[in-house]
């Protein structure tokens, strides 16, 4: 059974990576491409103007509000420096590159010199600090979730030919998703006690134990951080898109890069290249109403990348390779 779990596991993420690289060459096929346009807009691109600015200038603080939520969630676990909180995010960055879903983790894991509770100098409480990247990453996630409620209902009412039945219940859903997280902050000390109670859930009580011991007001902060990142890296985004000359109303680029980072969040990515993917796939699918140029859609979503994890990514490694990050 297991061989067979892993099989499924890796001809369910080839189809996906297939089906990204398939739609976004089905797009360009029966778009007219014109490539000469792509290259024109990048010969009268100002790299000074403020959209480059601020696509440049918020990349240290898109990293350091990430940073401040793990160091603000760490502390239940161990205390760390902002400088350890950083290395531990960007090191977790460049992991994730080769082991998506994991790597960020332990990253994340080995800023933990120490803690307190079950662990002790000589054996950080690496549970615990699992526990709290799961924190981290899920409100980030339902952050996104909120935001692209918002950013849907919007899309919809811009765009008519998506709002149908089947983006009317994609709404209720999101909408029902965004209550349901509400309800889970306040009953997350119940979902720990019960989950003890459950053998084949409650082995994994060590690692989501931690929920149980960040306050509301903790969860609150962490929200906050979580919705100024999403805002932080959404802004990016959006200059990026007017760097390259999309010149959309405000109000329906904004909505349409909402969808695009819910549809990017929700959508599992088990390498650089498939995480690529789903980007350039989710601005042609949310922004195919407008009939856009596809090679300008490309660019722009390509160019967040490079700035915003690619060059992250280097200082990363340098991190690792520097020992920054020391195991305890």
């Amino acid at each position: 059974m297991p061989g067979l779990a892993k099989k499924t596991t890796f001809w369910a993420k080839t189809g996906i990576f297939c089906l990204l690289l398939g739609f976004i060459a089905y797009t360009l096929k029966h778009q007219v491409v014109d490539w000469s346009a792509l290259g024109r807009q990048l010969r009268h691109t100002t790299w000074t103007s403020p959209y480059a600015l601020t696509l440049l200038v918020l990349v240290p603080l898109n990293w350091t509000l990430e940073a401040l939520k793990w160091q603000w969630l760490a502390r239940r676990v161990a205390p760390l420096s902002f400088s350890e909180a950083l290395g531990g995010v960007l090191a977790g960055l460049s992991l994730g590159m080769a082991l998506p879903g994991l790597g960020d983790t332990a990253g994340r894991v080995l800023s933990i010199r120490g803690t307190t509770g079950n662990g002790s100098e000589e054996t950080p409480n690496r549970a615990g600090a699992v526990g709290a990247a799961m924190v981290s990453g899920g409100m980030q996630f339902y952050v996104a979730v909120v935001v692209g409620a918002v950013a849907w209902a919007v899309h919809l009412a811009k765009t008519p030919v998506r709002n149908t039945p089947g983006g009317q219940a994609l709404l209720a859903l999101l909408v029902v998703l965004s209550a349901a997280g509400v309800v889970l902050n306040f009953y997350r000390n119940r979902f720990v006690d019960w989950s003890v109670r459950w053998p084949k859930i409650g082995r994994y009580n060590a690692y989501w134990a931690i929920i149980g011991h960040y306050s509301h007001a903790d969860m609150a902060v962490t929200f906050g951080l979580a919705l100024l990142r999403n805002v932080t890296f959404s802004a990016q985004l959006f200059a990026a898109f007017r760097l390259y000359g999309i010149t959309l109303q405000p109000l329906d680029l904004a909505a349409g890069v909402g969808v695009i980072f819910l549809v990017k969040t929700v959508t599992p990515a088990f390498n650089w290249l498939s995480d690529l993917g789903v980007r350039e796939a989710a601005a042609l699918w949310v922004l195919a109403p407008y009939a856009l140029p596809a090679p300008l859609l490309l660019t722009a979503t390509l160019t967040l990348w490079i700035v915003n994890i690619l060059l992250p990514v280097g200082v990363g490694l340098l991190v690792i390779s520097q020992g920054v990050i020391k195991k305890s």
